[in-house]
């Protein structure tokens, strides 16, 4: 089958027809809305899947390919900036978009729990989809900061208008935060278009080969502006991700978003932060990126042991899923710090698995809630007897989270150690006590709303819809097929991370 360039700016733009289709349905037709909202999901998952199922796993480069001259802004000397519409997928960016495009179809199916201004809430929830697919897809860094706005723009609004009691408090800080991320980013872009001219992810790559081969002979001024670029563009990405101590925003919308959104948030929107890191950090400064390592790593340590030790003290479900998030974002930047394949293969894996565990749960904890109209622990238990399974399927996310063997999450966990430990041991052996932590939150959590007695309010609790198993079982069925069969997702990826980790000499 012949190659369709335009795949990959199909797949960002379908959910816009969704927005368009709910344009003209009638404000009060709630159902409408629901179906139309979560049938306009499915396109985009089924291009996905299609695009894995034809990615050509020998390239390194990327794939349908897609740039067309967009604007210019003529310069009084030289030539003028020329800035394109640019759309590829490589093997970093197909995992990452395989996912949002799973994750945003179950977070529509649980959007049942929406139940006011239905009509306005999809229509923003696909415009964050299309958002999300346009970063990972973009392959030209003023692209993928038009893309990253919009879905700053989108989470702000959904968060403000349809979360919890302290949704609008979480919804600045939301904004303030990752429009602080943004303005790092937009310095950085502005840095390396006055350095190179463009903003394309290949060229940009190619002149800061050149760069970097004889970056002792550049002078001090230009060193300080390269590493200031650098800097900026970490620090943006770090918020995002976010590292210890920009986490803060990150808990109140873990706990005040609606769930759909949480599921969103936990699944993708803190993973732009990983893939910017590996995109932008390791891909254009690698020489800067290993002289930081020890300093991630370090950072990914305090990520790992503070977020841990603080859900293991949470008596409240949604505060344990978000230092949770916390912790398991230290994995990431484990993978990251390690500087080689294993650690970078962990990285990836630990975002997409987390991606899948975290959304499933967030979806379980909305379930809960709707029934027992609470998710504090000590009025939780015994769910096991009227709702087995719901319970069962927390109890499977749950051995997830702590890194079972033969689920997703052992894999990652595994791999970002196992880098880790070639380069920083001993960081890696303090690093391996939020194992335990994990175990210990995770079980923790599971056998108090499960398991003992249970409370003769919860007598006539019912168990899962099928509108909720049948979506939660999918994911399920891929946190287990990632952990019985990690080259479902090694493959495709494995000939892009082995250049970046070429390009570093790791």
């Amino acid at each position: 089958m012949s190659r369709f360039d335009w795949m990959p700016s199909l797949i960002t733009f379908l959910p816009l027809l969704g927005v368009l289709v709910l344009i003209f349905l009638p404000r009060e037709k709630v159902r409408w809305h629901r179906i139309c909202g979560i049938l306009s999901t499915l396109p985009p998952l089924l291009l996905s899947l299609l695009m894995y199922a034809q990615f050509d796993q020998g390239l390194k480069g990327f794939q349908w390919v897609k740039s067309v001259v967009w604007f210019q802004i003529p310069l009084l000397q030289g030539e003028p900036w020329t800035f394109h519409y640019s759309m590829g997928v490589d093997g970093l960016s197909l995992p990452f978009i395989v996912l949002t495009t799973l994750i945003s179809a179950v977070a529509a199916a649980a959007s049942g729990f929406i139940r006011e201004e239905t009509k306005g809430f999809y229509q923003l929830f696909l415009l964050l989809e299309t958002g999300m697919i346009g970063v990972f897809a973009a392959s030209n860094l003023f692209l993928f900061f038009i893309f990253f706005e919009v879905t700053l723009i989108a989470a702000y609004f959904l968060i403000g208008k349809w979360g919890f009691l302290g949704r609008e408090k979480a919804a600045n800080q939301f904004l303030l935060f990752n429009g602080l991320g943004s303005g790092f980013l937009l310095f950085a872009m502005v840095a390396l278009l006055l350095l190179f001219g463009t903003l394309d992810y290949s060229a940009l790559q190619d002149r800061m080969d050149q760069v970097m081969g004889q970056f002792s002979l550049l002078p001090p001024a230009l060193k300080t502006m390269l590493w200031g670029t650098f800097a900026a563009l970490v620090i943006a990405f770090c918020i995002k991700l976010p590292v210890f101590p920009f986490h803060s925003w990150m808990l109140k919308t873990h706990v005040e978003a609606p769930i759909p959104v949480v599921m969103i948030h936990a699944g993708v929107l803190l993973k732009m932060g990983a893939y910017g890191l590996i995109r932008f950090g390791l891909g254009l400064f690698p020489v800067q990126m290993k002289e930081i390592s020890v300093y991630l790593a370090v950072f990914g340590l305090v990520n790992i042991l503070y977020g841990a030790y603080i859900a293991i003290v949470q008596k409240e479900l949604k505060h344990v899923l978000a230092y949770s998030s916390v912790s398991h974002m230290g994995i990431i930047l484990f993978g990251l710090a390690a500087i080689n394949t294993a650690g970078l293969n962990g990285a990836v894996f630990q975002a997409v698995s987390h991606g899948i565990i975290s959304a499933l749960l967030f979806f379980l904890v909305g379930s809960i809630y709707e029934r027992a109209k609470t998710t504090e622990l000590d009025d939780l238990g015994g769910l096991a007897k009227s709702a087995p399974v719901l319970s069962g399927i927390f109890l499977t996310g749950g051995l997830a989270l702590l890194g079972l063997p033969g689920l997703s999450g052992f894999i990652s966990e595994f791999l970002a150690y196992l880098g880790v430990f070639q380069n920083h041991p001993v960081i890696g052996a303090v690093g391996a006590l939020g194992l335990i932590f994990t175990v210990v939150y995770a079980l923790r959590a599971v056998l108090k709303t499960t398991f003992g007695p249970l409370p003769e309010r919860f007598q006539a609790v019912g168990d899962l819809y099928w509108r909720e198993t049948f979506p939660m079982l999918v994911m399920v069925m891929v946190i287990v097929l990632i952990g019985v069969y990690p080259a479902v997702l090694s493959a495709p990826m494995q000939e892009t991370l082995d250049l970046i980790v070429s390009r570093i000499g790791g």
